[in-house]
Parts: C-alpha cells; structure tokens; sequence
C-alpha cells in the first residue's frame, strides 16, 4: 500500500514529461529578456505569496482548538502589523509597475535592437535581415525581398543578425510565434506590425500560430532554422532553384483556404505583392486601403460611391464569414486609375445584379501629403 501512495504522488511527473522548457531556455536574446522578466516578476510576487501561505499554516497550528492560546478580546488595532501590511505589499507593487514599464519599452516590437547579445552591441556591420510574414488559411507565408525569394511554412535567419519582421495576414486576424526567438505579434488584415528578434544559438525551433483561426488552426505551423551564415546562403540557393515565382496570379491561389501544406519554395516574389497584401489589393479589381483612406480624408465620394462595390466570389468564401446576412462584397477600383482622374460614370461600372444609376463618380484632387500610408500598426 504504501509503494501505490509513493506512485500516485509521482503520477503528476508523468505529465509534466509532456510540457516544454523553451520559454524558460529561449535561443533568442529578446526572449531570453522577457524570460527574465517573468523570473523577477514571479519572485517579487513570491515575496508576499510565500510568507502568507506560511503564516496560513502557522496560525492554523497555533490557535487549534486544542491548545490553550492567549485571549485578548480588546485588541484591535497595531501600527506595526499595519505598517508591514500596507508598506510590503505596495512596495512590491512598485517593483513591479517599475519592471513592467521598463521593459514595455526596451522591449518595444517596433523598436529596433540595440543590442545582438548582452555582450554585443549592434553595430553598422549588422545588416537586418527583413522578412515579410503573411498568416494565410491555415498557412505562413514568408518573402524575403532582399533575396527576392519566399517560403511557405518554413523559416530560416542567421545567427547574431537582426531580424525585421513585418507581419500582416490576408484575411483573418491571427498570431505570429516563435517561442524560442521572441513574444507573440498579432497579423491582422489591412495592417503591418513589426517584430525585431534576433536568434543567437542554431538550431531547429517551432514556430506557431497562437491565435485560432478555424478549421486547419492545428495544422499552422512551421520551422525556423537558425543557422549559421554559410548554411543560410545554402538555404537561399535552395529557394532560388525551386521552380515558380510568387506574383499576384500564384498568391491569388495560394490564399485560398488549405490544411497541413507542405514546405514550398519560390525562386522569385513580386517586389510590389507584400504592400499588395496589406491595403488588400492583390486583385486588381479590389481598390487598395491607402486609396480608400486618400479619398475619404478629401471627404469621400459621396453617395454614388457607396454603390461601387462587387460581391465576393464564393470560392473566396469559403470557410469565412457569417452564414445568415447580406453577401461580403468589397469596394471596385475601377474608379481610382490614373487613366481617367476626372471620374467614371457609375451606370458604367461591371456590377453583375446591382441596377445601374446615372450619377457620376469624380475623384477628389488628391494631395500627396494626405495620402494615408500603406501600413497601419497595431501592438
């Protein structure tokens, strides 16, 4: 009886056989700071858990119903014990506002890294690596445009190199992650956030999506590759030999909602489909976010302009939206070319069941210095 107690108290270490370490023995210098974070937060935080749960004990021990303890029905106040009750507590409290704000801002996604290491600094000869991250249905697609080259569900960077990420997603609001390399960053349509990492130790690691998102959410994943410089030149190589190229008719495919895709390589990219990406616009017929925000900051197009807009494609739909409701649409760019900046008539516009109206569409005389800009943030 007494080996089944000794088991069924071990039982627990079993599970724990299953849990992951990687948060607490990142690869990357910005995890490993947020990783110290957690540590110092958890222990100013076991300043007042520890004695409280001690003194539970204590106290219980003490004034048990049987021992004799001492009575004192008129005591009910002491400056001591209130000042200890009061003052540790704040304290602590200040610690931790202190650690928290400090490290909101050092650690700043958007901010870029000072430093590759706590022993080196960033310099001019650490050129970043940019990468362009899009969460796609239910996969991540990754374009280098210094390389001119893009991956799905696999990602590689050099160790000691500043990484730029700019994330964004196609159509769902979704979640960056590589536990090993830094915190998690949001992709959400229309916007671009930013992360800067750096991987200092090689290895294989897991990166994730950390926010559901439907359907195949289980099977988006992918692998990042820390590698040192001569095997990342390698795997460059790799990418350019692969056959197709990445433009706006392959990605237009590409979106289209998929389960446990398998790695795939693209020997070149369209130099203009990430910004494609984020205004929503990959489709030519589609009028892009900054357009959108560059006519309504000149006051918009009035009435007329609210009836330019064409239903979405249902095998674009799939898997997405509402059931019940009026069918997605999204506003045509017919009306913004610069072939014809005086306007278009909207009786004129291909909007297949949608009666035609004789008013006119003219274009506000846009200024260059409103244009809204292509990237909106959001930490």
């Amino acid at each position: 009886m007494g080996r089944f107690r000794i088991l069924l108290l071990l039982s627990p270490l079993v599970l724990l056989g299953g849990c992951s370490t990687v948060v607490l023995a990142p690869a990357g210098d910005i995890a490993m700071q947020q990783r110290d974070i957690l540590v110092q937060s958890v222990i100013l935080m076991l300043l007042i858990i520890i004695p409280v749960m001690v003194a539970t004990a204590l106290f219980a021990w003490r004034y048990r119903s049987t021992r004799t303890a001492r009575y004192e029905p008129d005591w009910d106040h002491s400056m001591h014990l209130e000042l200890m009750i009061w003052s540790v507590p704040l304290l602590i409290i200040i610690c931790l506002g202190a650690i928290t704000w400090a490290g909101t801002h050092l650690l700043d996604p958007f901010r870029p890294l000072d430093r590759i290491s706590s022993k080196t600094p960033v310099t001019e000869e650490h050129e970043p690596l940019v990468v362009n991250v899009v969460a796609l249905d239910w996969k991540w697609l990754f374009i280098y445009p210094q390389y001119g080259v893009a991956s799905v569900n696999e990602l590689a960077a050099p160790v000691d190199r500043p990484i730029d990420f700019r994330i964004t997603s196609s159509a769902v609001m979704n979640s960056f992650y590589v536990p090993a390399l830094a915190g998690m960053i949001y992709a959400m349509p229309g916007m671009k956030t930013q992360l800067h990492a750096v991987i200092n130790r090689p290895g294989v690691y897991k990166g994730i999506s950390a926010n559901f998102s439907g359907a195949g959410f289980s099977g988006m994943h992918f692998a990042f590759h820390g590698t040192n410089d001569a095997d990342f030149d390698a795997w460059i190589e790799t990418a350019k030999q692969a056959e197709g190229t990445l433009d706006r008719g392959t990605y237009l495919d590409l979106e289209k909602p998929s389960e446990n895709v398998p790695v795939r390589y693209f020997a070149g990219v369209d130099p203009e489909l990430f910004e494609a990406i984020v205004n929503m616009c990959v489709d030519s017929t589609k009028m892009c976010m900054k357009d959108m925000m560059a006519i309504d900051a000149e006051g918009g197009l009035g009435l007329a302009g609210a009836r330019n807009t064409l239903p979405v494609a249902a095998e674009n739909r799939r898997g997405r939206g509402a059931v019940f409701g009026p069918r997605p649409s999204y506003v045509a760019s017919i009306i913004c070319t610069t072939d014809n900046p005086g306007g278009l008539l909207a009786k004129d516009l291909p909007r297949p069941g949608v009666p035609p109206i004789d008013t006119e569409l003219s274009l506000p005389l846009l200024r260059t210095s409103t244009a809204a800009p292509a990237d909106q943030t959001d930490s």
